[in-house]
């Protein structure tokens, strides 16, 4: 136990001391200070500004004045962002348009046929399938009047109120997203960048040749546990300064992100989805941290490095596929999905984002929970032993097999 606090602290040490990990941090923590205060700072220039810019506008012709009346006062109740004005033909809302003194314009040639003029259409313009409603209750609305009835019967008819209430039985997956993408996320950059650390840490001990003193004078076992769990302290101490600060000035600025479902999702995490994202964060780091140490004790040379890992690496990616793809389209609970949970290497990502985005008994919960403990010490031996072996070997990487029959010669 000594040996492993020593060498436990000299490698959390060294993470505090290497420059880049705590610029990286102090740059992430300055970045989402500037990203959590923009609506004020926005705010603060847009007030101290004496010009406001103009509403956005849209244009509206019709050949038909009635029809062109009817349809300024749906428009402006259907776009309540934009202020609605008419043109004198198809000329000006070209000419309008195109100089950006307007957003868009529609010639509207019936009550079932216009003609839409936007100068550059975003991938978010929905101003065609808002349109489509708006003539279509002016048409149902005509046809009405047209069979004898008021404006105010027909009116009443086409606005009947419809009530409804949802109950989520289960797991609510639009609300859930996000926070679970995150943790994709940040699991999958944290294992790629800590893993390749720790790889790299034994390669370049083992190439200065101090592991050989290294080696014969502490228990593989705890230096290779106490390279890996400081390396997972590091990165977890980061992923909280990082995320603490975040935490912290959203509730500084709550009132400015009250509007934005997305961010306000985010912070509002249940306890128990943190504590399965933190479970599951620290097994998958420790499983993979272990796999990159042992194949680093195997390379000789620190450009070997990044060719003995990309089979590791390769492996994770594919976890990462199948979880994101199931994620984009909503089914979590697929057979891909299903035997993923249960398999140490892709259970990590694959069990959290079924526990945050549906519902998933607990006997499968604590069978994958398990599963993933006794790999984590049974990959974490295998390592040691690996380790114990490899930093001794010099020259050609040895294959998998003549490295296990090494390990079983002792």
């Amino acid at each position: 136990m000594k040996q492993f606090r020593t060498i436990f602290s000299f490698e959390l040490r060294n993470y505090f001391k290497n420059k880049f990990f705590v610029g990286t941090t102090v740059f992430l923590m300055i970045l989402i200070a500037v990203i959590m205060f923009f609506p004020k700072i926005s705010g603060l220039l847009k007030s101290g500004t004496s010009e406001q810019k103009d509403a956005q506008q849209i244009l509206l012709y019709a050949e038909d004045p009635e029809m062109e009346k009817t349809a300024e006062t749906a428009f402006a109740q259907a776009f309540p962002d934009y202020h609605v004005s008419l043109a004198e033909g198809e000329e000006e809302i070209i000419s309008r348009v195109k100089s950006g003194a307007a957003d868009c314009g529609f010639w509207i040639k019936s009550d079932s046929e216009y003609v839409y003029y936007v100068n550059n259409r975003t991938m978010y313009d929905y101003n065609t399938e808002i349109a489509d409603e708006v003539l279509r209750g002016i048409a149902q609305m005509r046809a009405l009047t047209g069979s004898g009835m008021s404006i105010e019967q027909a009116g009443s008819i086409l606005s009947v109120p419809v009530n409804h209430t949802v109950k989520t039985i289960g797991k609510d997956q639009s609300q859930n997203f996000f926070y679970t993408y995150i943790m994709i996320f940040a699991l999958y950059m944290v294992i790629l960048l800590y893993g390749q650390m720790v790889s790299t840490s034994v390669a370049t001990e083992k190439s200065s040749r101090a592991m050989e003193l290294l080696i014969t004078s502490a228990d593989p076992v705890s230096m290779m546990f106490g390279k890996v769990i400081a390396a997972c302290l590091a990165g977890l101490i980061q992923l909280l300064c990082i995320f603490g600060t975040a935490f912290l000035l959203f509730n500084i600025t709550r009132t400015d992100w009250q509007d934005n479902r997305i961010v306000t999702s985010i912070f509002d995490m249940p306890l128990h989805l943190l504590l399965f994202m933190l479970l599951f964060f620290a097994l998958g780091f420790f499983i993979y941290a272990f796999l990159y140490g042992a194949v680093g004790s195997t390379v000789s040379r620190l450009e070997d490095i990044n060719t003995a890992i990309m089979p590791i690496t390769f492996l994770f990616i594919i976890a990462f596929i199948v979880v994101m793809t199931a994620m984009g389209s909503g089914q979590v609970d697929t057979v891909p999905m299903l035997v993923c949970s249960f398999i140490p290497f892709t259970s990590p990502m694959a069990m959290f984002t079924r526990i945050a985005m549906s519902t998933v008994p607990a006997w499968q919960v604590a069978v994958s929970v398990g599963l993933l403990g006794i790999s984590v010490i049974g990959i974490g031996v295998l390592a040691a032993r690996i380790y114990r072996v490899g930093v001794l070997l010099y020259g050609t990487a040895p294959k998998p097999a003549e490295l296990l029959r090494m390990i079983r010669k002792g």
